[in-house]
């Protein structure tokens, strides 16, 4: 047994010490800071800061309930252009741009030929009444037998261009492509009478010539007077009114022929 306890007395001879591991410590940071800690004991103390007592804001209590949070804002609903109700909206025909009292003055003034013509109105974009007034003419060419739809619209639109290049180089306010073309198709109001007198007399003897005459000279009058009204052209009716009766012969010829 003597043996025994010399031999478990000089097993595992060290020079660890436990009380060398109480006083050991651990610096993981490096610097020795405050995350500096001792393995027996971690030491969590850290530098506190002042802060004057008047630069601490106050805590708003909370005024609202639960599950309603207080609304930060109003919306606001959107407000219709014209209004609440339908009652306030402008009428249809108005939206489209056609008045009926603007036609009915101008369909009197192309029917008067002495009658002076108002050059507010006649300044307008209309084309209503003139599409209205190029089917009747092309109706009354069917009646007679002429399906003539294509010529009257080619014959129209290359009419109205050129009319509207040879004013603007004699006017000095200058006119929009849509004025011309209300104007002409106004005017070409008298020639649906000779087109629908073709439908039951012939046009091709003394008196269609006669009677076509008056109608080329009534249309190109009419267009020549609402032109020069329009425009403000003192003094050059007649020149307006020359490729104005052109323009309205080969509506004629169309019509007698």
């Amino acid at each position: 047994m003597s043996g025994f306890d010399n031999l478990n007395t000089d097993f595992y001879q060290t020079s660890y010490s436990i009380d060398d591991q109480s006083q050991q410590s651990y610096d993981y940071g490096g610097s020795g800071g405050p995350y500096s800690k001792q393995y027996a004991g971690y030491d969590y103390s850290h530098q506190g800061r002042f802060v004057p007592p008047d630069m601490v804001q106050p805590q708003q209590p909370y005024t609202g309930q639960i599950f309603q949070p207080a609304q930060a804002y109003t919306p606001t609903t959107p407000q219709p252009f014209y209004g609440n109700n339908f009652e306030d909206e402008p009428p249809l025909l108005e939206e489209l741009g056609i008045n009926f009292d603007h036609i009915w003055q101008k369909t009197l003034t192309v029917l008067h030929p002495l009658k002076v013509a108002d050059g507010s109105i006649m300044n307008e974009t209309d084309l209503a009444g003139p599409m209205v007034f190029c089917l009747a003419f092309g109706a009354t060419l069917l009646l007679a037998g002429k399906i003539q739809f294509g010529y009257v619209y080619g014959i129209s639109a290359i009419g109205c261009l050129g009319m509207f290049c040879l004013l603007n180089l004699m006017s000095m306010t200058g006119v929009s492509f849509g004025c011309v073309a209300s104007v002409l198709g106004y005017c070409l109001l008298p020639m649906i009478l000779l087109s629908s007198f073709a439908v039951v007399f012939s046009l091709q003897g003394m008196v269609g010539i006669i009677l076509t005459a008056g109608i080329i000279g009534w249309c190109s009058f009419s267009a020549s007077k609402i032109f020069i009204s329009a425009l403000a052209m003192e003094g050059q009716q007649l020149l307006v009114a020359y490729p104005c009766a052109l323009l309205y012969g080969v509506f004629a010829l169309i019509s007698v022929f």
